[in-house]
């Protein structure tokens, strides 16, 4: 009997214990989640930095918050707040005597350098994809995007009707697109002569960097008139002549070429959209011709990728998606194509290639 009650005793033990773990674990896990929840602050303090101009202001060297909002005209207890929450993550960084400094990370920021990440960060925390992010619950339940619920129009019809908003992603677009230019360029082999069209192209920045690096090769820049107004090319003296603009709807008609640029495009629209896009390209192909769409390819597994964050950007303002090889690979068997390689780049952008079928 003795014997029994003692068992009985450990077992009371150990169940105990293995509760006050499993309280822990809880506890944690609660922790952890309203921590994770709070995340949104850190971009809304980001964006908050890049509007009123601070890494312009941290150029000579340290400063203090008070003077800090001296020179950018804001109020000096909130600015350290701002940036108080900012140096936990590395953007500046604040010494013992309570001055800011600019650190490597943080050096895009600023709107006087080369590849600023300034307006890009503007344009991902704009209301036009703010706004949506916060009503993910409605995609879940209604299979549907947010911005249409919220601003009453698709996603690129607001864009034609605001000006202001046309302006903020156009020129965010080009921001966080000319980092990627160069390496994207450098990391495929194109053909040593023919045309390059860039579909949808925006500003250029990709179809300057091909022209660049491969001199017999011509180019031409497909968008929408009041896109092409903002183009860049025509300041570089180096390919005068070899490339030209052409106003035009991908959606309508594309024009001839051997090689189809298709950067951060199919990405913003559904499955029946980028077929109908992707078989005017296919259309349009020369013999041997391809079709390179640029844009991330989502990993198996569970590691952290851009791919998954800017999926949710997608599902809450637009009516694209992310896609992983398989999604590519049916995608183009629907439009007459042949996923033929997918090719990494130093970027987070992969070149999926694509020949007629």
């Amino acid at each position: 009997m003795s014997q029994d009650a003692g068992h009985g005793d450990g077992e009371r033990t150990e169940i105990a214990a293995s509760g006050t773990d499993r309280e822990d674990g809880l506890r944690s896990s609660a922790a952890f989640l309203v921590d994770e929840a709070l995340g949104f602050l850190f971009p809304a303090a980001l964006r908050a930095a890049a509007d009123v101009g601070v890494a312009d202001h941290l150029v000579k060297g340290p400063a203090s918050a008070a003077e800090l909002a001296v020179a950018t005209g804001t109020d000096a207890r909130n600015l350290h707040r701002v940036l108080r929450l900012l140096a936990t993550r590395g953007i500046v960084a604040e010494d013992e005597r309570g001055r800011f400094t600019l650190t490597e990370a943080g050096q895009a920021l600023r709107s006087d350098v080369p590849y600023s990440a300034r307006t890009a960060v503007q344009m991902l925390t704009d209301r036009t994809m703010w706004r949506p992010a916060g009503e993910l619950t409605h995609c879940l339940t209604e299979g549907t995007t947010a911005f249409e619920k919220l601003f009453g129009v698709p996603f690129f019809d607001h864009f034609a009707k605001d000006e202001r908003t046309a302006a903020v992603f156009h020129v965010g677009m080009a921001a966080m697109s000319d980092p990627e230019n160069a390496p994207i360029a450098a990391a495929y082999a194109f053909p040593p002569s023919g045309t390059v069209v860039d579909v949808g192209g925006g500003h250029g920045g990709l179809l300057l960097e091909v022209l660049l690096r491969n001199p017999g090769l011509a180019g031409v820049l497909y968008d929408r008139s009041h896109v092409l107004a903002g183009n860049r090319l025509g300041a570089h003296g180096q390919i005068a002549g070899r490339w030209t603009p052409q106003e035009g709807d991908f959606f309508s008609s594309v024009p001839s070429g051997d090689v189809h640029l298709l950067k951060r495009i199919t990405h913003d629209w559904d499955d029946d959209s980028c077929v109908t896009l992707l078989g005017h390209c296919r259309r349009a192909l020369r013999p041997g011709g391809r079709i390179l769409v640029l844009d991330a390819v989502v990993p198996p597994g569970n590691a952290p990728h851009q791919s998954k964050a800017l999926d949710l950007m997608m599902m809450a303002s637009l009516t694209g998606r992310e896609r992983t090889e398989a999604d590519f690979a049916e995608l183009f068997g629907r439009a007459g194509l042949r996923l033929s390689r997918v090719i990494p780049t130093p970027t987070v952008l992969s070149v999926v290639e694509a020949v007629a079928a």
